[in-house]
């Protein structure tokens, strides 16, 4: 009974904060405290989303969004992951190559989008593009820190004992420089959730940062609500499947510690 009243209890503690903000977001435009007509109150926007979710748009959007987020991301990952990694491991290349890449992060997505554009024209290339360019660059340079910062000493002491440089980069590096790794992937995840907005937002019939669009142009402000909740759902469903694949690497890294 202790354990399910402490359950409760936590959970709570968890939620207050967002419990307050659904009430206060709720009372203010019913109050008038703020124009209902610009902001939605909590009631009308899931009586939207369940319009939506009945009519089907609302899960084709998403799942359209998420196609192209997952798309932009796993190139992102490919190329930051294997980059960074041998980037990190030759670290004269990384001497010479840091004043690019700090450059290039500097260059926000979005101010390059009408280049991309340019480029590629506004199809799905162009919106694939703007993602993995917003996601690259912390996977990219959190991989070559972590890589760059394992501890000399295991090196050595691996070396030592005459393992292979197949070992210790296996058995060594990737697991030391794995919490960065994935601390990279969690920003890109973020980043790629952002940017996608943006590429939705510009020559798109399509996705969720259309439906936003397209439900502010038409003065339709609960549909354009709902597809903001839809977008902060799916950013949590992304950020939760990496965190389920950290926790499955981190099992990997303790048995590789354990000689498994």
């Amino acid at each position: 009974m202790r354990k399910l009243a402490n359950f409760f209890t936590g959970s709570l503690e968890k939620t207050i904060g967002l419990i307050l903000f659904i009430a206060l977001w709720e009372l203010a435009p019913r109050a008038g405290w703020v124009n209902s007509t610009y902001l939605s109150p909590p009631s009308a926007v899931v009586s939207a989303l369940i319009a939506l979710l009945k009519s089907g748009d609302l899960l084709k959007h998403l799942l359209i969004s998420l196609q192209r987020a997952l798309v932009g991301m796993a190139v992102a990952v490919s190329f930051g992951m294997i980059f960074g990694l041998f980037i990190g491991y030759f670290k004269k290349i990384e001497g010479y190559l840091d004043a690019l890449f700090q450059s290039f992060r500097q260059m926000s997505a979005f101010a390059l989008f009408p280049v991309f554009i340019l480029l590629f024209g506004v199809g799905e290339l162009s919106k694939t593009i703007i993602i993995f360019w917003a996601s690259l660059w912390p996977i990219l340079l959190n991989t070559i820190n972590g890589v760059k910062n394992v501890d000399t000493l295991l090196v050595q002491s691996a070396k030592s004992m005459g393992a292979s440089q197949k070992f210790i980069f296996l058995r060594v590096i990737l697991p030391a420089a794995a919490p960065d790794i994935f601390t990279g992937i969690r920003l890109g995840g973020s980043y790629c959730v952002m940017s996608l907005v943006a590429a939705e937002m510009i020559g798109a019939t399509s996705g969720l940062g259309y439906l936003i669009l397209y439900s502010q142009e038409t003065f339709n402000i609960p549909d354009m609500y709902a597809g903001i909740v839809g977008l902060a759902i799916m950013g949590l469903g992304i950020n939760y499947a990496l965190k389920l694949i950290e926790k499955s690497f981190s099992s990997w890294k303790q048995g590789v510690a354990v000689g498994e």
